[in-house]
């Protein structure tokens, strides 16, 4: 059955605190969860963290509130959605294009395995010498910058790695460009360094997938994780493409992972008053919203895929996920956590 909108037009609501994590063209599915909140209209997002298309799906998100309230974020989602998948079919979510050519060329050829395990070493600076990347043009096109830097009221995290020093930069609101944004989405197989004052950066999620330290500190005791990255495998992986396929998910939750470890053992310690809340702790509610089994037929290279009968199934995908969470973990929020940290991170 499909839950009808309860929230008011004012937008007010159950304040909540969103972690959007990247995933590439997944990042579509994202947008259907989104899609699906925003037209129910019972939450008050009131802080974002997010990182790589994790990151995208925020600055829509802000910026289209700002023109047009939930239906304004709704539309501006769709339309940068759709953007991407008019914006040329290769490259735009990191992609290597030799990896490409050779996945094109040789796939029915016993030597293909080998070429792909070759191409990796091929780095940007030589195969895309004047740094095009499709998506810059396509922020600066779809997102008034200007407007989130000056307007927003919502305290964005937006998680990018410094190469130098091994450091989980955060990128506010107030300082928000689309080099701020190209940079979380930065896969440094595929794309040159992005550099922000001097410092080159690479993709967040090597760090922070998405970034939860900062929302602990933020009003909203609850905090919805949208994940793209599968947690669980469907199996063990034999062929040398879905094992590393397998060490993708791993590393890009790895982060992620050893963050609620570390929080589930935190508010396992308050709620058994080993830790006082008059000290500075304070009770977390924790819910999320997984594309482990939405999207558990895909595999790594449709992250790439920005095919818009892709985008929409996807989308599809999410707006179903959203749907279930809503009938049945919607009810928790501002009350208790629906999801277990302990049951499922420790």
């Amino acid at each position: 059955m499909r839950l009808t909108r309860k929230g008011p037009d004012n937008g007010a609501g159950k304040p909540i605190s969103l972690a959007l994590q990247g995933g590439g063209a997944h990042g579509a599915f994202q947008w259907g969860v989104l899609d699906r909140l925003l037209e129910y209209g019972e939450l008050d997002i009131q802080s974002i963290s997010a990182a790589s298309a994790g990151a995208m799906n925020a600055v829509c998100l802000v910026s289209g509130m700002l023109e047009g309230g939930a239906e304004g974020a709704r539309k501006k989602l769709e339309n940068f959605w759709r953007a991407v998948s008019q914006g040329g079919s290769g490259g735009m979510f990191g992609e290597n294009i030799m990896t490409r050519m050779a996945t094109d060329w040789f796939t029915s050829n016993p030597v293909s395995s080998y070429l792909q395990s070759l191409t990796p070493t091929v780095s940007p600076y030589d195969f895309n010498p004047l740094n095009l990347n499709p998506l810059r043009d396509i922020l600066h096109d779809q997102i008034d910058f200007k407007a989130i830097r000056e307007k927003s009221t919502v305290d964005m995290f937006i998680a990018a790695t410094a190469v130098r020093t091994s450091e989980a930069k955060l990128f506010h609101a107030a300082e928000l460009t689309p080099e701020h944004i190209l940079a979380p989405a930065c896969l440094p197989d595929a794309f040159q360094a992005v550099e922000i004052d001097g410092v080159a950066y690479w993709d967040g999620g090597y760090l922070a997938n998405p970034p939860i330290w900062p929302l602990v500190q933020c009003r909203p005791r609850d905090i919805l994780m949208l994940l793209l990255n599968p947690i669980v495998s469907k199996g063990t992986p034999r062929s040398s493409s879905d094992i590393m396929d397998r060490l993708n998910e791993i590393g890009f939750n790895a982060s992620l992972l050893a963050e609620l470890r570390t929080l589930a053992t935190v508010q396992d310690m308050i709620g058994r008053g080993l830790l006082k809340t008059a000290s500075g702790y304070m009770r977390l509610r924790f819910h999320m919203i997984s594309a482990d089994k939405p999207l558990h037929d895909l595999n790594l290279s449709s992250k790439a895929n920005t095919d818009w009968t892709f985008l929409q199934d996807l989308k599809k995908r999410g707006r179903a996920a959203a749907e279930q969470w809503l009938s049945q973990d919607l009810p928790s929020v501002g009350e208790s956590s629906s999801l277990d940290l302990g049951k499922t991170f420790l």
